[in-house]
Protein backbone atom coordinates (compact mmCIF):
# COMPACT_ATOMS: atom_id res chain seq x y z
CA UNK A 1 0.00 0.00 0.00
CA UNK A 2 1.50 3.50 -1.37
CA UNK A 3 2.16 6.42 1.00
CA UNK A 4 -0.56 8.36 -0.33
CA UNK A 5 -3.14 5.52 -0.10
CA UNK A 6 -2.09 5.34 3.36
CA UNK A 7 -2.77 8.42 4.07
CA UNK A 8 -5.81 9.18 2.47
CA UNK A 9 -7.56 6.35 4.52
CA UNK A 10 -6.35 7.48 7.94
CA UNK A 11 -8.19 10.79 6.75
CA UNK A 12 -10.85 9.13 5.60
CA UNK A 13 -11.45 7.02 8.84
CA UNK A 14 -10.96 10.02 11.25
CA UNK A 15 -14.27 11.93 8.75
CA UNK A 16 -15.76 8.36 9.67
CA UNK A 17 -15.21 8.38 13.43
CA UNK A 18 -17.63 11.87 13.66
CA UNK A 19 -19.76 11.20 10.85
CA UNK A 20 -23.62 10.74 11.15
CA UNK A 21 -24.54 7.03 10.26
CA UNK A 22 -26.45 8.29 6.78
CA UNK A 23 -23.32 9.65 5.29
CA UNK A 24 -20.62 7.12 6.24
CA UNK A 25 -21.73 5.51 2.55
CA UNK A 26 -21.36 8.40 0.43
CA UNK A 27 -17.93 9.25 1.96
CA UNK A 28 -16.52 5.40 1.29
CA UNK A 29 -17.82 5.76 -2.08
CA UNK A 30 -16.59 8.55 -2.73
CA UNK A 31 -12.94 7.66 -1.62
CA UNK A 32 -12.95 4.53 -3.82
CA UNK A 33 -13.76 6.61 -6.95
CA UNK A 34 -10.75 9.04 -5.98
CA UNK A 35 -8.28 6.14 -5.59
CA UNK A 36 -9.73 3.67 -8.10
CA UNK A 37 -10.51 1.01 -5.44
CA UNK A 38 -13.86 -1.34 -5.23
CA UNK A 39 -15.66 -0.29 -1.97
CA UNK A 40 -15.13 -3.19 -0.61
CA UNK A 41 -11.71 -2.68 -0.87
CA UNK A 42 -11.94 0.62 0.60
CA UNK A 43 -13.82 -1.21 3.80
CA UNK A 44 -11.34 -4.00 3.58
CA UNK A 45 -8.34 -2.03 4.10
CA UNK A 46 -9.93 0.76 6.61
CA UNK A 47 -9.42 -2.10 9.02
CA UNK A 48 -5.46 -1.92 8.73
CA UNK A 49 -4.96 1.69 9.59
CA UNK A 50 -7.94 2.48 11.88
CA UNK A 51 -6.88 3.62 15.45
CA UNK A 52 -10.26 3.50 17.04
CA UNK A 53 -11.58 1.27 19.91
CA UNK A 54 -9.62 -0.80 22.00
CA UNK A 55 -10.30 -4.36 21.51
CA UNK A 56 -11.87 -6.33 23.60
CA UNK A 57 -10.13 -8.21 26.56
CA UNK A 58 -9.88 -11.76 26.17
CA UNK A 59 -11.69 -13.64 28.75
CA UNK A 60 -9.33 -15.60 31.53
CA UNK A 61 -11.08 -18.79 30.66
CA UNK A 62 -11.13 -18.43 26.76
CA UNK A 63 -10.61 -21.79 25.55
CA UNK A 64 -11.14 -23.53 28.34
CA UNK A 65 -13.68 -26.18 28.68
CA UNK A 66 -15.55 -28.76 31.68
CA UNK A 67 -15.36 -31.42 28.90
CA UNK A 68 -12.38 -33.67 29.68
CA UNK A 69 -10.02 -34.63 27.32
CA UNK A 70 -10.93 -37.97 27.27
CA UNK A 71 -14.03 -37.51 26.70
CA UNK A 72 -13.92 -35.25 24.00
CA UNK A 73 -11.94 -38.26 22.63
CA UNK A 74 -14.75 -40.98 23.51
CA UNK A 75 -17.44 -38.49 21.43
CA UNK A 76 -14.91 -38.41 18.68
CA UNK A 77 -14.50 -42.30 18.73
CA UNK A 78 -18.19 -43.38 18.50
CA UNK A 79 -18.59 -40.62 15.81
CA UNK A 80 -15.77 -42.09 13.35
CA UNK A 81 -16.58 -45.95 14.10
CA UNK A 82 -19.79 -45.04 13.15
CA UNK A 83 -18.60 -43.89 9.52
CA UNK A 84 -19.00 -46.22 6.30
CA UNK A 85 -15.91 -47.21 4.65
CA UNK A 86 -16.10 -43.83 2.28
CA UNK A 87 -16.09 -41.76 5.72
CA UNK A 88 -19.29 -40.79 5.36
CA UNK A 89 -20.69 -40.14 9.53
CA UNK A 90 -23.88 -42.04 10.85
CA UNK A 91 -24.05 -41.01 13.59
CA UNK A 92 -24.52 -36.97 14.31
CA UNK A 93 -22.86 -35.50 17.42
CA UNK A 94 -25.87 -35.00 18.76
CA UNK A 95 -27.16 -38.80 18.77
CA UNK A 96 -23.41 -39.58 19.70
CA UNK A 97 -23.42 -37.98 22.85
CA UNK A 98 -27.16 -38.58 23.87
CA UNK A 99 -26.32 -42.37 23.51
CA UNK A 100 -22.69 -41.79 25.35
CA UNK A 101 -24.36 -40.20 28.57
CA UNK A 102 -26.85 -42.86 28.55
CA UNK A 103 -24.84 -45.39 28.35
CA UNK A 104 -22.78 -43.97 31.00
CA UNK A 105 -19.20 -43.37 29.29
CA UNK A 106 -19.54 -39.89 29.21
CA UNK A 107 -20.75 -36.70 31.89
CA UNK A 108 -20.03 -33.45 29.89
CA UNK A 109 -21.68 -31.65 32.50
CA UNK A 110 -20.67 -27.74 33.75
CA UNK A 111 -21.85 -26.26 37.30
CA UNK A 112 -23.42 -23.28 37.47
CA UNK A 113 -21.36 -21.03 39.80
CA UNK A 114 -24.24 -18.93 40.79
CA UNK A 115 -26.64 -21.88 42.01
CA UNK A 116 -24.12 -24.59 42.55
CA UNK A 117 -26.53 -26.43 39.99
CA UNK A 118 -24.84 -29.38 37.30
CA UNK A 119 -25.90 -28.89 33.91
CA UNK A 120 -25.09 -30.53 30.78
CA UNK A 121 -23.06 -28.73 28.35
CA UNK A 122 -24.45 -27.82 25.45
CA UNK A 123 -23.35 -29.23 21.72
CA UNK A 124 -21.96 -26.16 20.06
CA UNK A 125 -19.51 -26.27 23.62
CA UNK A 126 -19.31 -29.72 23.60
CA UNK A 127 -18.09 -28.97 19.46
CA UNK A 128 -15.78 -26.08 20.79
CA UNK A 129 -13.97 -28.03 22.71
CA UNK A 130 -13.78 -31.11 20.59
CA UNK A 131 -11.89 -28.14 17.97
CA UNK A 132 -9.64 -26.88 20.26
CA UNK A 133 -8.28 -30.22 21.63
CA UNK A 134 -7.93 -30.97 18.13
CA UNK A 135 -10.26 -34.00 17.95
CA UNK A 136 -12.66 -33.24 16.15
CA UNK A 137 -13.86 -36.07 13.37
CA UNK A 138 -13.23 -33.64 10.12
CA UNK A 139 -9.74 -33.15 11.92
CA UNK A 140 -8.85 -36.76 12.70
CA UNK A 141 -10.12 -37.69 8.91
CA UNK A 142 -8.44 -35.37 7.38
CA UNK A 143 -6.15 -36.85 4.33
CA UNK A 144 -2.63 -37.83 6.20
CA UNK A 145 0.35 -35.89 4.68
CA UNK A 146 1.93 -37.48 1.58
CA UNK A 147 5.52 -37.39 -0.08
CA UNK A 148 5.74 -36.27 -3.55
CA UNK A 149 6.82 -39.11 -5.52
CA UNK A 150 9.97 -38.53 -8.03
CA UNK A 151 11.38 -40.22 -11.06
CA UNK A 152 14.60 -39.42 -12.28
CA UNK A 153 14.45 -39.56 -16.17
CA UNK A 154 12.37 -40.66 -18.88
CA UNK A 155 11.53 -44.47 -19.01
CA UNK A 156 12.40 -44.67 -15.05
CA UNK A 157 8.97 -45.27 -13.80
CA UNK A 158 5.76 -46.08 -15.58
CA UNK A 159 1.91 -46.55 -14.38
CA UNK A 160 -0.81 -48.42 -15.61
CA UNK A 161 -4.09 -49.40 -15.12
CA UNK A 162 -7.51 -50.60 -16.70
CA UNK A 163 -10.33 -48.54 -16.78
CA UNK A 164 -14.00 -49.55 -17.88
CA UNK A 165 -15.44 -47.38 -20.39
CA UNK A 166 -18.88 -46.76 -18.48
CA UNK A 167 -20.58 -45.39 -21.24
CA UNK A 168 -19.90 -46.98 -24.33
CA UNK A 169 -19.68 -50.68 -26.02
CA UNK A 170 -18.60 -52.40 -29.61
CA UNK A 171 -21.41 -54.26 -31.03
CA UNK A 172 -20.83 -56.62 -33.34
CA UNK A 173 -23.67 -56.79 -35.54
CA UNK A 174 -23.86 -57.50 -38.90
CA UNK A 175 -25.91 -54.26 -40.14
CA UNK A 176 -23.62 -51.15 -40.57
CA UNK A 177 -26.01 -48.93 -39.34
CA UNK A 178 -26.68 -50.12 -36.12
CA UNK A 179 -23.03 -51.68 -35.17
CA UNK A 180 -19.74 -50.23 -34.38
CA UNK A 181 -19.70 -47.92 -31.07
CA UNK A 182 -22.83 -47.52 -29.43
CA UNK A 183 -23.45 -45.33 -26.16
CA UNK A 184 -24.99 -47.10 -23.35
CA UNK A 185 -28.57 -45.55 -22.63
CA UNK A 186 -29.14 -44.89 -19.62
CA UNK A 187 -33.09 -45.87 -19.51
CA UNK A 188 -31.62 -49.80 -21.16
CA UNK A 189 -28.66 -50.63 -18.77
CA UNK A 190 -29.10 -48.96 -15.46
CA UNK A 191 -28.37 -51.01 -12.22
CA UNK A 192 -31.63 -52.27 -11.70
CA UNK A 193 -31.77 -54.07 -15.17
CA UNK A 194 -28.75 -56.20 -14.71
CA UNK A 195 -29.88 -59.08 -17.73
CA UNK A 196 -29.02 -55.99 -20.31
CA UNK A 197 -25.95 -55.58 -18.87
CA UNK A 198 -25.12 -58.93 -19.03
CA UNK A 199 -26.02 -59.35 -22.82
CA UNK A 200 -23.77 -56.77 -23.18
CA UNK A 201 -20.90 -57.82 -21.15
CA UNK A 202 -18.20 -59.70 -23.89
CA UNK A 203 -18.78 -56.19 -25.94
CA UNK A 204 -17.73 -53.61 -23.78
CA UNK A 205 -14.92 -51.56 -24.12
CA UNK A 206 -12.05 -51.44 -21.64
CA UNK A 207 -9.08 -49.41 -21.90
CA UNK A 208 -5.84 -49.36 -20.31
CA UNK A 209 -3.44 -46.40 -19.46
CA UNK A 210 0.12 -46.06 -19.01
CA UNK A 211 1.94 -43.05 -18.28
CA UNK A 212 5.63 -42.11 -18.20
CA UNK A 213 5.77 -40.98 -14.50
CA UNK A 214 8.60 -38.49 -15.40
CA UNK A 215 6.95 -36.63 -18.08
CA UNK A 216 3.26 -37.54 -17.89
CA UNK A 217 3.23 -38.85 -21.43
CA UNK A 218 0.17 -40.68 -21.82
CA UNK A 219 -0.62 -44.04 -23.71
CA UNK A 220 -4.01 -45.31 -24.08
CA UNK A 221 -5.10 -48.75 -26.15
CA UNK A 222 -8.78 -49.90 -26.10
CA UNK A 223 -9.62 -53.81 -26.07
CA UNK A 224 -12.43 -55.90 -25.74
CA UNK A 225 -13.85 -58.21 -23.14
CA UNK A 226 -12.73 -57.66 -19.35
CA UNK A 227 -9.59 -57.09 -17.47
CA UNK A 228 -7.65 -60.18 -17.94
CA UNK A 229 -3.45 -60.61 -17.85
CA UNK A 230 -3.56 -61.57 -21.91
CA UNK A 231 -4.79 -58.09 -22.44
CA UNK A 232 -2.44 -56.07 -19.90
CA UNK A 233 0.42 -58.09 -21.68
CA UNK A 234 -0.47 -57.27 -25.41
CA UNK A 235 -1.13 -53.57 -24.24
CA UNK A 236 2.25 -53.15 -22.09
CA UNK A 237 4.32 -54.95 -25.20
CA UNK A 238 2.54 -52.48 -27.64
CA UNK A 239 3.37 -49.43 -25.92
CA UNK A 240 7.37 -50.70 -25.31
CA UNK A 241 7.92 -51.11 -28.94
CA UNK A 242 8.76 -48.57 -31.05
CA UNK A 243 5.65 -46.68 -33.60
CA UNK A 244 7.51 -43.90 -35.44
CA UNK A 245 6.67 -40.94 -36.13
CA UNK A 246 4.82 -38.31 -32.99
CA UNK A 247 3.66 -41.40 -31.29
CA UNK A 248 7.13 -40.89 -29.68
CA UNK A 249 6.95 -42.80 -26.06
CA UNK A 250 8.31 -46.19 -26.01
CA UNK A 251 11.09 -48.97 -24.59
CA UNK A 252 11.80 -50.49 -21.59
CA UNK A 253 10.60 -48.58 -17.89
CA UNK A 254 12.90 -49.50 -14.70
CA UNK A 255 9.81 -49.40 -12.81
CA UNK A 256 6.41 -50.29 -13.73
CA UNK A 257 3.75 -49.44 -10.67
CA UNK A 258 0.49 -50.85 -10.86
CA UNK A 259 -2.81 -51.78 -8.46
CA UNK A 260 -2.98 -55.26 -6.80
CA UNK A 261 -5.27 -56.41 -9.51
CA UNK A 262 -5.19 -60.51 -10.32
CA UNK A 263 -3.83 -59.60 -13.61
CA UNK A 264 -1.28 -57.43 -13.06
CA UNK A 265 0.09 -59.74 -10.46
CA UNK A 266 -0.64 -62.92 -12.49
CA UNK A 267 2.40 -64.87 -13.07
CA UNK A 268 2.09 -63.88 -17.12
CA UNK A 269 3.18 -60.75 -15.73
CA UNK A 270 5.66 -61.62 -13.79
CA UNK A 271 7.25 -63.20 -16.34
CA UNK A 272 7.62 -60.54 -18.66
CA UNK A 273 8.83 -58.17 -16.00
CA UNK A 274 11.70 -60.40 -14.71
CA UNK A 275 12.47 -61.61 -17.81
CA UNK A 276 12.92 -57.43 -18.87
CA UNK A 277 14.42 -56.65 -16.07
CA UNK A 278 11.22 -54.63 -15.02
CA UNK A 279 10.87 -53.79 -11.22
CA UNK A 280 7.43 -54.06 -10.54
CA UNK A 281 6.12 -52.26 -7.55
CA UNK A 282 1.99 -52.75 -6.61
CA UNK A 283 0.93 -50.38 -4.48
CA UNK A 284 -1.02 -51.53 -1.09
CA UNK A 285 -5.03 -51.82 -1.42
CA UNK A 286 -6.91 -48.85 -0.97
CA UNK A 287 -3.64 -46.80 -1.60
CA UNK A 288 -4.54 -45.87 -5.20
CA UNK A 289 -2.70 -42.25 -4.26
CA UNK A 290 0.41 -44.08 -5.51
CA UNK A 291 -0.48 -44.32 -8.66
CA UNK A 292 -2.63 -41.00 -9.17
CA UNK A 293 -1.00 -40.06 -12.10
CA UNK A 294 -2.52 -42.82 -14.41
CA UNK A 295 -5.89 -42.38 -12.25
CA UNK A 296 -5.94 -38.74 -13.55
CA UNK A 297 -4.79 -39.75 -16.99
CA UNK A 298 -8.20 -41.89 -17.68
CA UNK A 299 -9.45 -38.58 -16.59
CA UNK A 300 -8.32 -36.45 -19.37
CA UNK A 301 -8.73 -39.46 -22.13
CA UNK A 302 -12.55 -38.92 -20.88
CA UNK A 303 -12.38 -35.60 -21.27
CA UNK A 304 -10.39 -34.78 -24.16
CA UNK A 305 -10.88 -37.88 -26.44
CA UNK A 306 -13.65 -40.13 -25.62
CA UNK A 307 -16.31 -37.19 -25.24
CA UNK A 308 -16.05 -36.79 -28.94
CA UNK A 309 -16.62 -40.44 -30.12
CA UNK A 310 -20.32 -39.89 -29.62
CA UNK A 311 -19.88 -37.63 -32.47
CA UNK A 312 -18.07 -39.71 -34.88
CA UNK A 313 -19.20 -43.23 -35.45
CA UNK A 314 -16.31 -46.16 -35.10
CA UNK A 315 -17.03 -49.53 -36.92
CA UNK A 316 -14.61 -51.68 -34.52
CA UNK A 317 -11.43 -52.38 -32.02
CA UNK A 318 -8.87 -51.42 -34.85
CA UNK A 319 -10.86 -48.02 -36.11
CA UNK A 320 -11.28 -47.05 -32.34
CA UNK A 321 -7.52 -47.77 -31.32
CA UNK A 322 -6.34 -46.06 -34.75
CA UNK A 323 -8.57 -43.13 -33.61
CA UNK A 324 -6.75 -43.28 -30.07
CA UNK A 325 -3.13 -43.50 -31.31
CA UNK A 326 -3.88 -40.21 -33.64
CA UNK A 327 -5.47 -38.25 -30.47
CA UNK A 328 -2.27 -39.65 -28.26
CA UNK A 329 0.42 -38.49 -30.66
CA UNK A 330 -1.37 -34.95 -30.67
CA UNK A 331 -2.25 -34.67 -27.39
CA UNK A 332 1.42 -35.54 -26.02
CA UNK A 333 2.62 -33.05 -28.47
CA UNK A 334 0.86 -30.25 -28.09
CA UNK A 335 -0.51 -30.07 -24.37
CA UNK A 336 1.30 -28.03 -21.76
CA UNK A 337 2.00 -29.88 -18.82
CA UNK A 338 1.10 -28.45 -15.46
CA UNK A 339 4.16 -29.40 -13.82
CA UNK A 340 7.48 -29.43 -16.39
CA UNK A 341 5.23 -26.32 -18.01
CA UNK A 342 6.25 -28.07 -21.19
CA UNK A 343 4.87 -30.69 -23.47
CA UNK A 344 5.15 -34.07 -22.47
CA UNK A 345 6.72 -35.35 -26.24
CA UNK A 346 9.21 -32.59 -25.54
CA UNK A 347 10.40 -33.63 -22.22
CA UNK A 348 10.51 -37.10 -22.94
CA UNK A 349 12.77 -36.83 -25.86
CA UNK A 350 15.50 -35.55 -23.35
CA UNK A 351 15.79 -39.34 -22.87
CA UNK A 352 19.29 -40.27 -23.25
CA UNK A 353 20.94 -43.40 -25.16
CA UNK A 354 21.60 -45.43 -21.90
CA UNK A 355 18.01 -44.44 -20.62
CA UNK A 356 16.26 -45.90 -23.59
CA UNK A 357 16.13 -49.54 -23.69
CA UNK A 358 14.47 -50.61 -26.73
CA UNK A 359 12.13 -53.86 -26.29
CA UNK A 360 12.48 -56.77 -27.80
CA UNK A 361 10.36 -57.91 -30.65
CA UNK A 362 6.31 -58.82 -29.98
CA UNK A 363 6.84 -62.36 -30.49
CA UNK A 364 9.65 -62.32 -28.02
CA UNK A 365 8.41 -60.25 -25.38
CA UNK A 366 5.42 -62.90 -25.71
CA UNK A 367 7.45 -66.03 -25.51
CA UNK A 368 9.00 -64.25 -21.87
CA UNK A 369 6.09 -64.02 -20.42
CA UNK A 370 4.86 -67.58 -20.79
CA UNK A 371 8.56 -68.89 -20.04
CA UNK A 372 9.33 -69.47 -16.22
CA UNK A 373 12.56 -68.99 -14.75
CA UNK A 374 14.39 -72.82 -14.09
CA UNK A 375 16.51 -73.78 -11.77
CA UNK A 376 20.07 -74.29 -12.55
CA UNK A 377 22.67 -76.56 -10.01
CA UNK A 378 26.10 -74.75 -10.22
CA UNK A 379 29.21 -76.80 -10.97
CA UNK A 380 32.40 -77.46 -9.71
CA UNK A 381 33.76 -74.78 -12.88
CA UNK A 382 31.07 -72.08 -11.80
CA UNK A 383 28.44 -72.99 -14.65
CA UNK A 384 25.17 -74.15 -15.52
CA UNK A 385 23.48 -76.04 -17.90
CA UNK A 386 20.83 -74.03 -19.90
CA UNK A 387 19.08 -76.02 -22.98
CA UNK A 388 21.98 -77.91 -23.83
CA UNK A 389 24.71 -75.40 -23.76
CA UNK A 390 27.09 -73.88 -20.65
CA UNK A 391 26.96 -70.61 -19.37
CA UNK A 392 29.34 -69.03 -16.62
CA UNK A 393 27.79 -67.75 -13.49
CA UNK A 394 31.60 -66.71 -12.11
CA UNK A 395 30.00 -62.70 -12.36
CA UNK A 396 27.14 -63.51 -9.84
CA UNK A 397 28.51 -62.32 -6.37
CA UNK A 398 28.90 -64.73 -3.47
CA UNK A 399 27.91 -67.74 -5.64
CA UNK A 400 28.96 -71.03 -4.28
CA UNK A 401 29.13 -74.53 -6.30
CA UNK A 402 26.38 -76.22 -5.78
CA UNK A 403 24.22 -73.54 -5.30
CA UNK A 404 20.83 -73.77 -7.44
CA UNK A 405 20.10 -70.25 -9.76
CA UNK A 406 17.23 -68.77 -11.34
CA UNK A 407 17.83 -69.00 -14.88
CA UNK A 408 15.88 -67.36 -17.94
CA UNK A 409 16.96 -66.36 -21.80
CA UNK A 410 18.45 -63.25 -22.20
CA UNK A 411 15.80 -61.56 -24.72
CA UNK A 412 18.51 -59.11 -26.11
CA UNK A 413 21.61 -61.49 -26.64
CA UNK A 414 21.53 -65.34 -27.37
CA UNK A 415 24.99 -65.87 -26.44
CA UNK A 416 24.18 -65.41 -22.71
CA UNK A 417 21.34 -65.89 -19.75
CA UNK A 418 20.23 -63.95 -17.22
CA UNK A 419 20.31 -64.82 -13.71
CA UNK A 420 18.16 -63.91 -11.18
CA UNK A 421 18.98 -62.98 -7.65
CA UNK A 422 18.02 -60.87 -4.67
CA UNK A 423 20.05 -58.27 -3.37
CA UNK A 424 20.24 -57.52 1.03
CA UNK A 425 16.96 -55.30 0.46
CA UNK A 426 15.32 -58.24 -1.13
CA UNK A 427 15.05 -56.61 -4.39
CA UNK A 428 15.61 -58.57 -7.57
CA UNK A 429 18.50 -57.98 -9.60
CA UNK A 430 19.85 -59.58 -12.84
CA UNK A 431 22.73 -60.82 -14.22
CA UNK A 432 24.18 -61.83 -17.73
CA UNK A 433 25.88 -65.38 -17.53
CA UNK A 434 28.12 -65.30 -20.79
CA UNK A 435 28.02 -68.61 -22.63
CA UNK A 436 30.99 -70.95 -22.82
CA UNK A 437 32.71 -70.88 -26.04
CA UNK A 438 34.15 -74.46 -26.62
CA UNK A 439 36.76 -75.71 -28.82
CA UNK A 440 36.29 -78.28 -31.17
CA UNK A 441 37.60 -80.69 -28.58
CA UNK A 442 34.73 -79.68 -26.00
CA UNK A 443 37.63 -77.30 -24.17
CA UNK A 444 36.74 -73.62 -22.53
CA UNK A 445 38.60 -70.98 -25.05
CA UNK A 446 38.53 -68.34 -23.01
CA UNK A 447 38.31 -69.57 -19.78
CA UNK A 448 40.55 -72.59 -19.33
CA UNK A 449 44.40 -72.84 -18.66
CA UNK A 450 46.31 -74.55 -21.65
CA UNK A 451 48.99 -77.09 -19.71
CA UNK A 452 52.44 -76.15 -19.62
CA UNK A 453 51.44 -72.94 -20.59
CA UNK A 454 48.77 -70.49 -17.76
CA UNK A 455 47.67 -71.15 -14.44
CA UNK A 456 44.24 -69.67 -13.97
CA UNK A 457 41.62 -70.33 -11.14
CA UNK A 458 38.38 -68.58 -10.00
CA UNK A 459 38.04 -66.08 -7.68
CA UNK A 460 37.52 -67.75 -4.04
CA UNK A 461 33.92 -68.66 -3.24
CA UNK A 462 32.35 -67.59 -0.60
CA UNK A 463 32.35 -70.82 1.12
CA UNK A 464 35.98 -71.28 0.89
CA UNK A 465 36.38 -67.65 2.29
CA UNK A 466 34.42 -68.90 5.28
CA UNK A 467 36.59 -72.09 5.37
CA UNK A 468 39.36 -70.29 5.95
CA UNK A 469 38.24 -67.71 8.08
CA UNK A 470 36.91 -70.73 9.97
CA UNK A 471 40.29 -72.33 10.36
CA UNK A 472 42.43 -69.31 11.40
CA UNK A 473 39.69 -68.88 14.07
CA UNK A 474 40.25 -73.06 15.20
CA UNK A 475 43.95 -72.45 15.79
CA UNK A 476 44.13 -69.01 16.79
CA UNK A 477 46.19 -67.76 13.75
CA UNK A 478 46.37 -64.50 11.32
CA UNK A 479 47.31 -66.01 7.88
CA UNK A 480 46.51 -69.59 6.13
CA UNK A 481 50.38 -70.15 6.81
CA UNK A 482 50.05 -70.52 9.90
CA UNK A 483 46.99 -72.74 10.03
CA UNK A 484 48.54 -74.90 7.55
CA UNK A 485 51.76 -74.69 10.41
CA UNK A 486 49.16 -75.32 13.10
CA UNK A 487 47.77 -78.44 11.56
CA UNK A 488 51.27 -79.81 10.68
CA UNK A 489 52.29 -79.92 14.35
CA UNK A 490 49.28 -81.49 15.60
CA UNK A 491 48.21 -78.74 17.25
CA UNK A 492 44.75 -79.15 18.90
CA UNK A 493 42.10 -77.06 17.80
CA UNK A 494 40.99 -74.24 20.03
CA UNK A 495 44.01 -74.92 22.09
CA UNK A 496 42.30 -77.54 23.93
CA UNK A 497 39.59 -75.10 25.26
CA UNK A 498 36.82 -77.24 23.63
CA UNK A 499 36.24 -80.31 25.63
CA UNK A 500 33.95 -82.48 24.11
CA UNK A 501 32.88 -84.39 27.08
CA UNK A 502 32.71 -81.91 29.32
CA UNK A 503 28.76 -81.58 29.65
CA UNK A 504 28.85 -85.42 30.33
CA UNK A 505 31.10 -84.79 33.50
CA UNK A 506 29.22 -81.84 34.49
CA UNK A 507 26.19 -83.92 34.03
CA UNK A 508 23.90 -84.70 37.13
CA UNK A 509 22.07 -87.33 36.25
CA UNK A 510 19.28 -88.84 38.96
CA UNK A 511 19.50 -91.90 41.09
CA UNK A 512 18.04 -95.17 39.29
CA UNK A 513 16.30 -97.66 41.49
CA UNK A 514 16.85 -100.95 40.18
CA UNK A 515 14.01 -102.89 38.48
CA UNK A 516 12.76 -106.08 39.13
CA UNK A 517 12.66 -108.82 36.15
CA UNK A 518 11.97 -112.12 35.91
CA UNK A 519 14.50 -115.27 35.14
CA UNK A 520 14.93 -116.55 32.16
CA UNK A 521 13.15 -120.29 31.31
CA UNK A 522 15.07 -120.89 28.19
CA UNK A 523 17.11 -124.19 28.69
CA UNK A 524 20.57 -123.53 27.20
CA UNK A 525 20.86 -125.24 23.72
CA UNK A 526 22.58 -129.04 23.36
CA UNK A 527 25.07 -129.53 21.39
CA UNK A 528 25.64 -132.42 18.87
CA UNK A 529 28.74 -133.60 18.32
CA UNK A 530 29.27 -136.90 15.49
CA UNK A 531 31.04 -139.60 17.14
CA UNK A 532 35.00 -140.02 16.99
CA UNK A 533 35.73 -143.74 14.96
CA UNK A 534 37.71 -146.70 16.79
CA UNK A 535 40.40 -146.14 14.44
CA UNK A 536 40.81 -142.83 15.57
CA UNK A 537 40.72 -143.57 19.10
CA UNK A 538 43.58 -145.61 18.66
CA UNK A 539 45.66 -143.19 16.93
CA UNK A 540 44.94 -140.63 19.57
CA UNK A 541 45.74 -143.05 22.16
CA UNK A 542 48.29 -144.87 20.75
CA UNK A 543 51.19 -142.50 22.23
CA UNK A 544 49.36 -142.66 25.78
CA UNK A 545 50.02 -146.67 26.05
CA UNK A 546 53.77 -147.77 25.47
CA UNK A 547 53.27 -151.06 25.34
CA UNK A 548 50.68 -150.65 22.34
CA UNK A 549 49.54 -154.13 20.70
CA UNK A 550 46.36 -155.15 18.25
CA UNK A 551 45.04 -156.59 21.63
CA UNK A 552 44.47 -152.86 22.62
CA UNK A 553 42.66 -151.91 19.22
CA UNK A 554 40.41 -155.58 19.57
CA UNK A 555 39.56 -154.37 22.98
CA UNK A 556 38.93 -150.97 21.70
CA UNK A 557 36.44 -152.62 19.00
CA UNK A 558 34.75 -154.71 20.98
CA UNK A 559 33.67 -152.14 23.56
CA UNK A 560 33.15 -148.86 21.73
CA UNK A 561 32.62 -150.45 18.14
CA UNK A 562 30.41 -147.47 17.36
CA UNK A 563 33.16 -145.16 18.56
CA UNK A 564 33.22 -142.41 20.89
CA UNK A 565 31.98 -138.58 21.46
CA UNK A 566 34.93 -136.50 22.00
CA UNK A 567 34.02 -136.37 25.76
CA UNK A 568 34.31 -139.84 26.44
CA UNK A 569 37.85 -140.17 25.26
CA UNK A 570 39.14 -139.92 29.01
CA UNK A 571 36.41 -142.68 30.10
CA UNK A 572 37.73 -144.44 27.29
CA UNK A 573 41.43 -144.12 27.85
CA UNK A 574 40.98 -145.11 31.63
CA UNK A 575 38.93 -148.27 30.70
CA UNK A 576 42.14 -149.22 28.33
CA UNK A 577 44.03 -148.61 31.41
CA UNK A 578 41.95 -150.47 33.67
CA UNK A 579 41.67 -153.93 31.38
CA UNK A 580 45.19 -154.30 30.49
CA UNK A 581 46.66 -153.53 33.94
CA UNK A 582 44.40 -156.47 35.23
CA UNK A 583 46.78 -159.23 33.20
CA UNK A 584 48.54 -162.07 35.75
CA UNK A 585 52.30 -161.68 34.86
CA UNK A 586 54.47 -164.99 33.79
CA UNK A 587 57.29 -166.21 36.06
CA UNK A 588 60.08 -168.74 34.83
CA UNK A 589 59.71 -172.02 37.31
CA UNK A 590 62.88 -173.94 37.97
CA UNK A 591 65.25 -171.28 36.75
CA UNK A 592 68.81 -170.38 37.95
Amino acid sequence: MSAVITQRLVDLSRVLAQAPHSQKTALVAAAATDLGLSVPTIYRRLKEVTVGKATRKRRADAGASTLTRQEALTISAALIESARRNEKRLYSLEDAVEALRSSGLIRAERIDESTGEVLPLSISAIRRAMINYRLHPDMLLAPAPVTELVSKHPNYAWQIDASLCVLYYLDPGSDPRSSGLQVMDADKFYKNKPRNLARIAANRVWSYEITDHYTGWVYVQYVMGAESSTNLLSVLIDAMQERGGADMMHGVPRILMMDPGSANTSEMTKNLCRSLGIRMVVHAPGAARVTGQVENARNLIERKFEAGLRFHPVADLDELNALAAKWRAHFNATAIHRRHKKTRTNLWMTISQEQLLKAPSVEVCRSLAVSEPVKRKVTTKLRVSYEGREYSVAVVPHVNVGDRLMITRNPWRDDSIQVHTMDAEGQEVFYVAPLIADSEAGFDIEGGAVIGESHKRHTETPAQQARKEAARLAYGEDSDAGVESARKAKQVPFGGDLKPYQHIEDARLPEFLPRRGVEHDLVAPTIETPPISVFAIAKRLQSAFPDWSPEHYAWLSSHYPGGAKEDELAAVEAGLRGAFSKRPTLSVVGGA
